[in-house]
């Protein structure tokens, strides 16, 4: 039986790039570079099939597939010849794609989004589903009290109240249909322990925070390299310019400060420190999907003697994410149908703000990575 990927955000650029990237793989026309999954280490019959994968989703806008495909491909995004050749596979993705519903209060929409996934796994013969956030960035809330304990949440939500931020009421309906649930952003998503308990009642998993694709993920490679060779960072300050619809939205104050300090916790965790400097987020209409990151890092060596080293990195945001998004939703299945339940803190490869105790250090992330594919196994 096939597994659903229900993407929140299902008409945006990394949506529509894992979905022109699955069926592209699925018809042989693509190799799968990127696809942390398919690295021998971790390739393995736990896991199902790119293939077998069925994709649907939520979205506030309705622009159709096809063409946020074409626009994608014009822009140097995706290989414009597999947008062509994938067109009729799009066409059948386009009638599971559903308008996010607006409901009279939060359960209402809750119960209607609910709703939708449940329909989806029925009319499709689904095995299970997993739901991934790949939607806009959001403010972080105001803490509720609500936010702690899920009776409370459930009282608040049947009187009418409103005390769930999109990405985590995405989550709560995605827990109330039986589907397990991955955020690729920093939204707050899942990470509220009313949702924890609600995910461990239903014996669901949920992964998150902040999809790793790109300066970030370089960072988690090189801070270790500073702490190991007892090196004092004393300052990193990055400059991060990005187009698009992300961009966009980044360039608000609320979501800025959310990204930013989802990318800078990194260092302090893995450190041990907090340097000096900072991240910033530009946006810059231009560079479309396309983004630089320059960071420069001062530190000391030996006897106090003052060095500093600098990096550029030029990316395409979707086709870095793209690969990650189909990673984590055949990981978190497998992790579902193995019956784990509760944050999968061994996806912590494939994070900027992991969930849970564990090292922000590539290199042991992926060890914990190769353990817990083995376990499935």
């Amino acid at each position: 039986m096939s597994t659903g990927v229900w993407l929140v955000g299902a008409r945006g650029s990394v949506a529509t790039t894992s979905m022109v990237g699955a069926l592209a793989l699925r018809a042989g026309l693509a190799e799968p570079i990127g696809c942390v999954t398919e690295h021998p280490d971790l390739r393995g019959s736990a896991l199902p099939p790119i293939a077998d994968l069925v994709f649907g989703g939520h979205d506030v806008v309705t622009t159709c597939l096809a063409k946020k495909a074409e626009t994608l491909g014009e822009a140097g995004v995706v290989p414009a010849r597999l947008v062509a050749a994938v067109a009729d596979d799009l066409a059948a993705v386009e009638e599971n794609i559903r308008t996010v519903p607006a409901g009279g209060t939060q359960a209402e929409t809750a119960a209607a989004l609910a709703a939708d996934i449940t329909a989806f796994r029925e009319r499709l013969g689904l095995e299970r589903v997993v739901v991934v956030n790949v939607s806009t960035t959001e403010s972080l809330p105001e803490p509720r009290p609500a936010h702690g304990d899920l009776d409370l949440l459930e009282s608040e939500l049947a009187g009418g109240g409103s005390p769930l931020p999109a990405s985590s009421l995405a989550a709560y309906a995605a827990f109330t249909a039986g589907a397990s649930y991955v955020d690729f952003t920093p939204s707050t998503g899942a990470r509220l322990p009313a949702l924890d308990t609600l995910a461990r009642r239903g014996g669901l998993p949920y992964g998150g925070h902040d999809g790793k694709t790109g300066e970030t993920l370089v960072k988690s490679v090189l801070a270790p390299m500073f702490a190991h060779r007892n090196l004092a960072v004393r300052s990193w300050s990055g400059l991060n310019l990005l187009g698009g619809g992300d961009g966009a939205n980044l360039a608000a104050p609320g979501p800025n400060a959310a990204k930013s300090a989802s990318k800078q916790r990194v260092l302090a965790e893995t450190l041990g420190y907090e340097p000096e400097g900072n991240t910033r987020i530009e946006y810059v209409d231009d560079l479309g999907d396309f983004k630089t990151a320059w960071d420069l890092v001062s530190f000391a060596g030996f006897l106090g003697v003052r060095m500093r080293m600098e990096f550029s990195w030029h990316g395409c945001d979707s086709a870095l994410a793209a690969p990650l998004v189909l990673d984590l939703a055949r990981l978190t299945s497998a992790a579902h149908r193995a019956g784990r339940q509760g944050p999968l803190t061994e996806l912590a490869f494939f994070f900027k703000d992991p969930i849970g105790d564990v090292p922000h250090g590539l290199a042991e992330q992926w060890t914990l990575l190769r353990e817990f594919v083995a376990g499935l196994a």
